[in-house]
This record gives structure tokens, C-alpha cells and sequence, in this order.
């Protein structure tokens, strides 16, 4: 697949169409930004338990299903674009983490091991959603903050594409991003 990257002017073209409401553009899109979608869904899953039951391409896949479904495709540029799948992204991994913490436990299963990797599995899935009420709480108080947040923590960007996404500059995003971690450590007692 093209690396977006080498290809900006086009990934821009694509982005200009798609806002124009061009089905064509936003078709042959996938194919230009899929590998970058990937490393983001591959960084997200990274920070995930190692035996997660999401594979990076269907991350990917269900992402870019919630693009196709919104109804306002204007993206500014490409970082922004990225921005917007990191967003669903996390969108599509607290989905799968609530839904395996809302699980019971069987009563009839094997206990041991599996007790032990099923507890885990919910622990980590209780702290997603607990990382998600806390940033929703510091959005409420520093809505920028949040979005460099969710840019860097879920999105995987570094602080320039942040910047860039953002329309703020790297010193003002590396501030937001200080507080936010602190604010973010407090809230959720540690």
C-alpha cells in the first residue's frame, strides 16, 4: 500500500474530495493512508494486554467503518484526518472493553490459570474506561488538553503532528500535555 507519507499532495486531494462530499475520494483513500492507520492501531494495541482478542487490522477495519459512517468528512489536513481515526479508534477499543467488562464470570469454568488471565483481561479493561471517564472529566475543564491527550496517548502522534493537528504550537501542546498527564494522575488517584 502507498505510504501517505510520500504521497501528501495526493492524501490532500483526497481529503479536499472527500469534503466536497466525493464518494470517489473517500473510496480511494483507504489505500493511500491504510499502512498509517495501521501503525496507529498497532501502537494502540501495543498498550493493550498482549493476548487482546482485537487484531490490528480489525481495529483498522472497524475505525475506518465509523469514518464511513459520519455524515461531516471535512477534514483539514492529514493530520487531522489521523487525528479523527485515533479518535474512533478509541472509540472502537472502549466499545471492546466495555463489553468484556459488562462479561460475568462463568461458574462452571476451569478456575486457575484462566481466573487469573480472565481478572487481568478485566482489570485492564476497567482502567480504559476509567482513562476515558477521567479524560472526559478533563475535557469538560481543558477541552485542548484532552484532544492533545487522546492525540497522543490513543493517536500515538508525536508532539509536532499534535501541534499540527491542534493549530497550537509544539511549546504550547508539550505544556497542555504536561498538565494534562498531572491533572490525569490525580483524577484517577495515582
Amino acid at each position: 500500500m502507498a505510504d501517505p507519507t510520500s504521497q501528501p499532495e495526493l492524501v490532500t486531494q483526497l481529503l479536499e474530495g472527500c469534503a466536497r462530499g466525493e464518494e470517489q475520494a473517500f473510496e480511494q483513500l483507504l489505500p493511500v493512508v491504510y499502512d498509517e492507520l495501521h501503525r496507529l492501531a498497532s501502537k494502540q494495541l501495543r498498550r493493550e494486554r498482549k493476548d487482546h482478542t482485537l487484531q490490528t487490522t480489525a481495529l483498522v477495519h472497524e475505525a475506518w467503518l465509523k469514518l464511513v459512517g459520519q455524515e461531516q468528512r471535512a477534514w483539514a489536513n492529514r493530520h487531522h484526518f489521523l487525528a479523527i481515526a485515533a479518535m474512533a479508534m478509541r472509540r472502537v477499543l472502549l466499545k471492546h472493553a466495555a463489553k468484556k467488562q459488562a462479561l460475568k464470570r462463568g461458574g462452571d469454568l476451569a478456575r486457575g490459570e484462566w481466573d487469573d488471565a480472565l481478572a487481568l483481561y478485566e482489570e485492564r479493561a476497567g482502567d480504559l474506561v476509567a482513562l476515558d471517564e477521567s479524560l472526559q472529566r478533563l475535557e469538560a475543564l481543558d477541552a485542548e488538553a484532552a484532544k492533545v491527550v487522546e492525540l497522543r496517548f490513543f493517536g500515538g502522534l508525536a508532539m509536532p503532528e499534535v501541534a499540527a493537528a491542534v493549530g497550537l504550537s509544539e511549546r504550547t501542546v508539550e505544556r497542555r500535555w504536561r498538565m494534562a498527564r498531572a491533572w490525569l494522575k490525580k483524577d484517577l488517584g495515582g
